[in-house]
């Protein structure tokens, strides 16, 4: 073995030793920040589990190893969020598919269909803009949350849905 591949192979355990550290320091953390959002103890521990594979996939491009508890944090929620609402849509689709008998069979079609043509155009939206209206229309996040997820000013939020809405409202006439 060269030198050189004796001092990255020293650089590398003591990125793992670093990594493992940071990471016993914030594993319950991780848990807690998923669990706050998903209220399912297997989920949060999916979730949690996706954020230290995440987490221990970017480590070595992290430039502010301090921030680390902060990034894991919002890697946390970000993924704690995808998981709920990936759980909202399954339970909609099995409740869509479980129609209860009471309803009239014209309004279902009806509702779906609208439901899928605004589905529809929401997907043709360019994805900053579908993610802000998701957020805050959908997920019903308001402005400063929806800001504090993305990363962006509140100001871009609310232009983001401006100009978003203004598209939905071209696509669904």
């Amino acid at each position: 073995m060269s030198i050189g591949a004796v001092g990255t192979a020293g650089k590398l355990d003591e990125l793992d030793r670093d990594f493992e550290a940071r990471l016993v320091e914030c594993s319950r953390l991780a848990f807690r920040i998923a669990y706050s959002v998903v209220r399912h103890r297997q989920d949060a521990e999916d979730v949690a589990q996706e954020a230290f594979a995440k987490a221990y996939r970017h480590f070595r491009q992290l430039r502010d190893r301090d921030r680390f508890r902060a990034w894991l944090v919002r890697t946390t929620w970000r993924a704690a969020l995808d998981r709920q609402r990936s759980n909202r849509r399954r339970a909609a689709h099995e409740q869509a598919v479980e129609e209860p008998p009471e309803t009239p069979v014209n309004e279902s079609v009806e509702a779906r269909e609208r439901a899928s043509r605004l589905w529809t155009a929401i997907d043709a939206l360019p994805e900053k803009f579908r993610v802000a209206i998701v957020l805050a229309n959908i997920e019903g996040h308001d402005l400063a949350e929806v800001a504090a997820l993305l990363g962006i000013p509140v100001g871009t939020v609310k232009s983001r849905l401006f100009f978003a809405r203004q598209r939905l409202k071209e696509l669904l006439q």
